[in-house]
């Protein structure tokens, strides 16, 4: 049975969010654990918000609170920077009841994002479900300053519509905010280079194609991480509208699709700048390579850029960071 034939883009924000992403897995690696329902196309087929919808782009995703008759309860909207903080939170009905019906897809019942409003910080998110519906999850925010959660799932039924909700973070503390990136097509993290290839715009679907390297040499073992050779996060600057797609190859399409290419189709949901975060497995290590994209630019011309950050894959923020 080929996965690719099922699965069109990876979270619920993002077949309609940032274009069809094809042949998400079915068959993830070990870390996985189950796979993805045979009926929907990665976390959501359109988990965007309707509130904001560009003359040209489709709508975008985690600008609301509440969306679709759920809400998303962040139960400690304030931590202290610089320390682990269990951070907690519940989707509830319309009714006000805590949601515990979850589709699972690629291994998970709720993907959990978070980045700070100046984009230079991006964490990728494990939580933890109690049997009440209460979510939690240990994070360490480096600096102090503003943040955003995005909660990424599906309700259960069989029927729903996937969703992205979004809510505010603050972590206090001495602050100033990081100034974003310059847009360059190479990123540097733990020892490997990323290079894109592509355009990013808000009117057409559009290819995107990243290189990973090491040590100058192309990386040909690339392991699947939740399903998938790569996942993409794009957060736009300016209000943090969220968009999360799938490679168009899947494990089951054989060793040649693992690497050193990772390739998305994507539709930027609105003409601004965007934040790309690229996660991807080697060595059973998952890093984070980032860009700077303004939508409509070309990266064609790979030049090295400032490093990008690492990831952190590990008990002390609960998931994986930049």
């Amino acid at each position: 049975m080929n996965p690719a034939a099922k699965i069109t883009a990876f979270t619920a924000a993002l077949a309609v969010s940032f274009g069809a992403a094809y042949g998400v897995g079915l068959a993830a690696g070990p870390e996985d654990g189950s796979t993805a329902s045979p009926k929907r196309s990665g976390h959501a087929e359109s988990s965007t918000s309707r509130a904001e919808e560009g003359p040209t782009g489709p709508p975008a995703g985690g600008l609301q609170v509440t969306e679709g008759g759920y809400t998303l309860d962040l139960r400690n909207p304030r931590v202290k920077a610089g320390q682990r903080s269990d951070l907690r939170f519940a989707v509830r009905d319309r009714a006000g009841r805590q949601v515990t019906d979850f589709q699972r897809e690629h291994g998970k019942e709720l993907h959990l994002i978070l980045a700070s409003r100046d984009l230079a910080t991006y964490r990728h998110l494990h939580p933890v479900r109690a049997a009440d519906g209460t979510w939690s999850t240990p994070v360490a925010l480096p600096a102090a300053g503003d943040y955003r959660v995005f909660a990424d799932f599906t309700p259960g039924g069989g029927s729903a519509t996937g969703l992205t909700l979004g809510a505010d973070l603050a972590a206090s503390g001495p602050y100033e905010p990081a100034e974003l990136p310059k847009p360059a097509a190479t990123a540097s993290v733990d020892g490997y280079t990323v290079s894109l290839n592509g355009t990013l715009r808000p009117d057409a679907p559009e290819r995107l194609v990243f290189t990973v390297r090491k040590d100058g040499r192309p990386v040909t073992g690339l392991q699947p991480y939740l399903g998938a050779y790569g996942h993409l996060v794009a957060l736009r600057a300016g209000d943090l509208a969220y968009a999360h797609v799938h490679p168009e190859a899947d494990p089951g399409d054989g060793p040649r699709k693992r690497g050193p290419h990772v390739s998305f189709t994507a539709t930027a949901p609105g003409s601004a700048t965007y934040r790309l975060f690229l996660d991807f497995k080697h060595d059973g290590k998952v890093r984070t390579a980032a860009f700077t994209v303004p939508s409509g630019a070309t990266a064609q011309e790979p030049r090295q850029a400032e490093p990008s950050g690492g990831h952190e894959d590990g008990p002390s923020d609960g998931g994986h960071g930049h």
